[in-house]
C-alpha cells in the first residue's frame, strides 16, 4: 500500500500552486473546474511521483491555523542533503517566506527547517540523509 495523494483546501489556488512549483519543482497538471459544484483543483506531482491536490471553493471556511491543533499538521518535503536544506532556507529568507524554525537536527534525527506557505500551512524541509532512525 501507499498514499496516493494528499489534498488540502486553499483560498488562493494559483498562489499555492505557484509556491509548490517554484520552491519544490512540482509539476502542475491542468486546472480542473466544476462550475456547478463551485470547485477547482490542481494535482501537483513531485519528482518521486508523490502528489498533492490543491482544491478551492468560494464557500470554503478558513479555520484558524492553530499550530498544535488536532488533524493534519504539516507536509514534509525531502529536498536533498543538508546543504540543500540550508540553500533553500536562504532562498526562502531572501524571498520573504515566513520561517517557523531554522535548520537544525531534531531529537528524532531529522535535519530540518520549517516554513509556511502563502496561506500559513507548515512545510518541513528535510534532508534525505537524516530521516528518523526509529523507522
Amino acid at each position: 500500500m501507499r498514499i496516493e495523494h494528499i489534498a488540502m483546501y486553499v483560498n488562493d489556488l494559483e498562489a499555492e500552486k505557484n509556491f509548490f512549483v517554484k520552491y519544490f519543482k512540482a509539476k502542475a497538471g491542468s486546472k480542473y473546474t466544476n462550475f456547478r459544484n463551485d470547485f477547482s483543483n490542481y494535482f501537483l506531482k513531485f519528482d518521486d511521483d508523490s502528489r498533492l491536490e490543491l482544491m478551492t471553493r468560494s464557500s470554503s471556511v478558513d479555520a484558524d491555523k492553530v499550530r498544535y491543533r488536532t488533524g493534519y499538521h504539516h507536509i514534509a518535503i525531502c529536498v536533498g542533503d543538508r546543504k540543500d536544506v540550508d540553500d533553500m532556507m536562504k532562498k526562502f529568507d531572501a524571498d520573504g517566506i515566513i520561517v517557523v524554525s531554522g535548520a537544525r537536527t531534531t531529537g528524532d534525527g531529522y535535519y530540518e527547517a520549517v516554513v509556511v506557505d502563502p496561506e500559513g500551512n507548515e512545510i518541513e524541509i528535510i534532508a534525505e540523509d537524516t530521516q528518523d532512525i526509529r523507522s
